[in-house]
């Protein structure tokens, strides 16, 4: 069984080609970094809206092209309440550039955690994870996934999953969220700004369920840091009226790294 792309032609083009391009066209804005990123957190809207943020950490994947082999992958759930972590039974995630394979046994690894289960329905519609893949399939040649869905879960459970799953070198964490939803651009900017502070400091308690849409992984990955002494630092921090235009109604992007 494989999970078929839910938004291809809608948040990122359906044509191989104009899929490679339009990548090409955003992480041609970015320099080559030497520091890789262990962890990243990136939007996970249309591309034309925050494809650009996204870009900005996943260009500096460069350097590791060949080193990341496994990716761990947490996205909040958009279509589907559930408690806990929802995993897949997919064998591989398809998109336009072609399948990723699951890690099957990181999968069994962390299915045993009294708050993990394997959930289709959680993963069959949702795209917070299916729009990082292209910029995966992109930036590196050779890895798994192991994609996560976040429905009503503590930061101490995703951060436990994070322990479990962390690795060396090899793994890449991809924490997917977007920031604020639907206020003007001011407002905007003024509530996003406060939020990248708080991530910034790792106050993962004061985290607003408004504040963020992938608060749940993103709380889980702040508390993790917090206990292991890691820094997290913002990398871009923009809105769909910077990208796209309308700025009556925005919603707020940013891009982090955990180095």
């Amino acid at each position: 069984m494989n999970r078929q792309p839910a938004v291809a032609g809608t948040f990122y083009p359906s044509d191989p080609g104009q899929l490679h391009e339009i990548l090409s066209h955003f992480l041609a804005d970015y320099e080559p970094v030497t520091h890789v990123p262990k962890a990243i957190i990136a939007p996970h809207a249309g591309y034309i809206y925050s494809g650009s943020i996204a870009a900005s950490v996943y260009s500096r994947l460069k350097a590791a092209r060949d080193r990341i082999t496994r990716v761990v992958m947490i996205g909040p759930s958009h279509r589907v309440a559930f408690k806990g972590l929802a995993l897949s039974k997919a064998l591989s995630f398809i998109t336009p550039l072609g399948s990723v394979r699951l890690d099957q046994e990181a999968l069994k690894t962390v299915s045993d955690l009294p708050f993990v289960d394997y959930l289709e329905e959680a993963h069959i519609y949702e795209h917070s994870l299916e729009v990082q893949l292209p910029f995966l399939q992109d930036m590196l040649s050779d890895f798994k996934i192991i994609p996560i869905v976040a429905g009503d879960a503590s930061p101490e459970e995703v951060s436990q999953v994070l322990e479990a799953l962390w690795g060396g070198d090899e793994t890449l964490i991809v924490i997917s969220s977007d920031l604020s939803h639907y206020h003007d651009y001011a407002t905007a900017r003024q509530q996003d700004k406060a939020t990248s502070d708080i991530i910034e400091h790792l106050q993962y308690e004061q985290l607003e369920p408004g504040s963020a849409c992938g608060k749940v992984p993103v709380s889980g990955l702040l508390k993790y840091a917090r206990e292991n002494s890691l820094s997290i630092k913002t990398i871009d921090l923009r809105n769909s009226g910077d990208t796209a235009g309308d700025k009556s109604r925005v919603v707020g992007y940013g891009a982090y790294v955990i180095e």
